[in-house]
């Protein structure tokens, strides 16, 4: 049996997350800018939440650890 291993990616929630909150001048997201990876993206414009390209995500969590409203979180998958 070939057994895939458990993928692990950020996800964000919607619900909490607020450029406008986080950068009441700009809209830009902080944790957009500390993706190296450049999976998270505002692709509606500034002060729009961003979006994960979840795929893509290498699960280097530096865009949790830059969210000030704690709205990206790990999201497990088997």
């Amino acid at each position: 049996m070939n057994m895939q291993p458990k993928k692990v990616f950020a996800l964000i929630d919607y619900k909490i997350c607020n450029p406008g909150e986080c950068d009441p001048e700009n809209g830009i997201c902080p944790a957009v800018a500390a993706c190296t990876h450049k999976v998270i993206k505002q692709i509606d414009g500034l002060f729009e939440a961003p979006m994960i390209f979840q795929d893509m995500c290498m699960g280097c969590w530096d865009c949790i650890e830059d969210c000030p409203l704690d709205a990206i979180s790990q999201k497990h998958i088997t």
